[in-house]
């Protein structure tokens, strides 16, 4: 007999560690975009597990191509070659600027690649020295500890210390500070292309742009963290193409695998050359099962319409928050680029989430103030208006 939802999460709370702040539900199954709680209640999840499904929950060609390839080979060491992965790197490499790829398991680990990457490029191009990376300002890296140190928000990195050497922090968006801020040591400058966990925060149009010619200009490599930002997210594949510039070095996970784990780290060729047999690996990266779930996600991105669901979508949500922002006073301003839509309040945004999750509609809430969505690209106007109607509910009670 399955576990009542109370037991369950009793049983969670004695037996993981406590890192979490979990809201009181417990989901079952999930279909499309839309989970079921243990009772059978259905909810709009606009979350989507923090923008990795992508397509919505059992995509039936995603679990079609998952079951085919468990039947034949689920995991084998990177000491050998497997079809799927090196039908993935191609495919990545087809549709990107990168020549190649290195495949891993989360945004983390890509990041962490992109980090050695860049050290290891600088050492060898330049000097020992060169080793330094700037990052941004409320950015969101990761948790393993190099990925922490370049996450730019000192509350996530307290009681974790020392931090690893060689980072430092400017503004977002600001390109002066950012020059004035390089020196003989800086070997890259890593950013996310729309701050995601930092409060759906968008450049200016021409800040990447610049920092692309300021980057070519001192030689220092510039490093976009696609994870949240990338998959078709903003509208196109990747949000670099939104800003008609490109970097050195780019990582992926979350929406690749659309809901299977799996992360990647892709370079151009001068760049990736830095890495060599035995500088860098994982035991789980680009495993068979993975790979092909990643490229059934892009099969669907490219060939499959979803990619233009995903950005008509993307148009009919930001249109629908505009509208509740010129309503109430607490919506400062809405934002965000395709399905990576934010509000930012002027009231704390907790209690909202769980107002959202009693009317059955999941939301997330980041920065304390702002309400991020990214739903799946799957979803219908009609939920979307459902979404619309909670949130005007909500908002009518704080006007």
């Amino acid at each position: 007999m399955p576990m009542i939802a109370t037991e369950l999460q009793e049983n969670a709370s004695r037996y993981l560690m406590n890192t979490y702040s979990r809201l009181p539900l417990t989901l079952e199954r999930g279909q499309g975009c839309l989970v079921y709680d243990a009772e059978g209640r259905e909810y709009l999840d606009c979350v989507a597990g923090i923008a990795v499904n992508i397509l919505g929950h059992a995509h039936p060609d995603i679990v079609e191509a998952i079951t085919r390839q468990a039947r034949q080979l689920i995991h084998t060491s990177n000491l050998f070659y497997t079809e799927p992965q090196t039908r993935l790197a191609e495919r990545l490499i087809t549709h990107s600027f990168a020549d190649k790829v290195f495949f891993c398991n989360s945004g983390t680990e890509a990041n962490e690649a992109a980090i050695k990457l860049a050290r290891r490029y600088s050492i060898k191009t330049f000097n020992p020295e060169r080793t330094e990376i700037l990052t941004m300002l409320n950015s969101f890296h990761g948790r393993t500890l190099a990925s922490l140190t370049a996450t730019g928000q000192p509350a996530l990195q307290k009681g974790f210390g020392p931090m690893v050497p060689g980072f430092r922090y400017v503004p977002f968006n600001d390109l002066e500070a950012l020059e004035a801020s390089l020196t003989p040591q800086t070997a890259a400058i890593m950013l996310e292309p729309i701050q995601a966990e930092g409060g759906v925060v968008v450049p200016d149009i021409d800040y990447l742009k610049n920092l692309r010619k300021l980057c070519t200009e001192r030689q220092i490599l510039l490093i976009f963290d696609e994870v949240q930002t990338g998959m078709g997210r903003t509208g196109t594949l990747f949000a670099y193409e939104q800003f008609n510039m490109q970097p050195d070095i780019m990582t992926l996970a979350k929406g690749l695998g659309g809901g299977i784990p799996i992360g990647a780290c892709l370079a151009s060729d001068a760049v990736a050359a830095a890495f060599e047999p035995g500088t860098h690996a994982s035991t789980f990266g680009g495993n068979p099962l993975a790979c092909a779930a990643a490229l059934k996600v892009l099969d669907l991105l490219l060939e499959g319409g979803k990619l233009e669901q995903g950005r008509t979508a993307g148009h009919y949500l930001a249109k629908g928050f505009g509208i509740l922002s010129e309503r109430f006073s607490c919506i400062r301003e809405a934002r965000g680029m395709g399905l990576l839509q934010g509000l930012d309040l002027s009231i704390d945004g907790k209690p909202l989430v769980m107002e959202c999750l009693e009317r059955r509609v999941l939301i997330n809430c980041t920065m304390g103030h702002v309400l991020r969505f990214v739903p799946p690209f799957i979803i219908s106007h009609s939920q979307i208006d459902r979404l619309l109607t909670v949130l005007s509910d909500v908002f009518s009670k704080r006007a």
